[in-house]
């Protein structure tokens, strides 16, 4: 396969904001996941960031030849005050800039490698592309608030 893995994660971001852009029309009330988590769409487009940034960090770190920072921050267990704010059209501005530009990012990042790179074993972590492949999921966030056309 000669697609940029990075590709990937952009076009997961896109399918995250197709549903943002609906969510000024959130009524206020969160909404409760299969597993019990709470979210809004503040939480959720907090995660999607959260999740691209944790990646992005393990990539370079595991092109940089050094361990990975652990993941120490309470993610989706944690619903903050600022999480529960009403959710505006300049949120979905800005959720739009941040979550693109992070996707984007991916992109140019995997771009910049020779292709064997996106594959090269690096055990005991996943190979760039799995973690590629893995953030292909991460607009399952999006989907927790669902769409609110």
């Amino acid at each position: 396969m000669t697609q940029n893995p990075g590709e990937l994660v952009a076009e997961a971001v896109q399918r995250s904001l197709r549903l943002v852009v609906t969510w000024p029309a959130w009524d206020g009330v969160p909404r409760t996941s299969d597993d019990d988590r709470t979210f809004t769409p503040h939480k959720a487009v907090r995660r999607i960031a959260d999740h691209l940034i944790d990646h992005l960090a393990e990539v370079e770190a595991l092109l940089a030849g050094v361990p990975t920072q652990p993941d120490e921050w309470h993610a989706s267990a944690h619903t903050s005050a600022a999480d529960l704010a009403p959710f505006t059209a300049e949120d979905v501005r800005e959720a739009e800039q941040r979550l693109t530009r992070l996707g984007r990012t991916f992109v140019l990042r995997y771009a910049s490698l020779d292709p064997a790179e996106w594959d090269k074993d690096r055990t005991p972590s996943w190979t760039l592309r799995q973690i590629a492949e893995h953030l292909t999921e991460l607009d399952w966030y999006a989907d927790q608030v669902g769409d609110l056309s």
